[in-house]
């Protein structure tokens, strides 16, 4: 029976990690300054790209900041959940990736909308940015794959073991 490598384990773990942090204190700083992060010039450009794409007046901008801020905020719940399932399944048992995969997914949407400002400025640094959250949530998801179908794998191999040391009994 093939086992998921530590290596994996210790990957998608690190980058949930990352997400749970990082994530999380930028989303307490948007949601606790009074303006929802907007202060911050570089932090913020891709809520005023956002806003001049839409024709936001300056109250939907701070919505908008603070709809990130909250967005930003579920996906580090999202990984921190995903964290202590991980540390829970340490003992014995299989830990849900869905709870990540999901996580994931916004990361991504938020990412992608987060460069075309960025791209569309011309500000490479704040692209390069979302790019490597991009390249990190790209990197998680390859790796919950991998996961899924070495226990897809392994599950099937128990059950066909499972099937031979059964004799045969038609009337069962």
């Amino acid at each position: 029976m093939r086992k998921v490598s530590n290596a994996t384990v210790a990957m998608i773990m690190a980058i949930a990690l990352y997400f749970t942090l990082f994530w999380g204190f930028d989303a307490l700083r948007i949601l606790t300054s009074p303006t929802f992060g907007l202060e911050d010039v570089w932090r913020s450009q891709y809520v005023f790209g956002i806003g001049r794409v839409l024709g936001l007046a300056p109250m939907g901008l701070i919505q908008l900041g603070a709809f990130f801020g909250a967005l930003k905020l579920a996906v580090a719940a999202i990984c921190a959940i995903h964290l202590v399932d991980r540390l829970r399944c340490l003992s014995g048992g299989k830990p849900s990736t869905e709870i990540l995969e999901g996580g994931l997914i916004l990361v991504v949407l938020i990412a992608i909308v987060s460069a075309g400002p960025a791209v569309a400025s011309g500000n490479t640094e704040l692209a390069r940015e979302q790019v490597i959250q991009l390249a990190l949530a790209a990197l998680a998801t390859a790796l919950c794959i991998v996961e899924r179908n070495y226990r897809r794998d392994s599950d099937l191999v128990a059950s066909v073991r499972m099937s031979e040391t059964a004799s045969f009994t038609p009337w069962r």
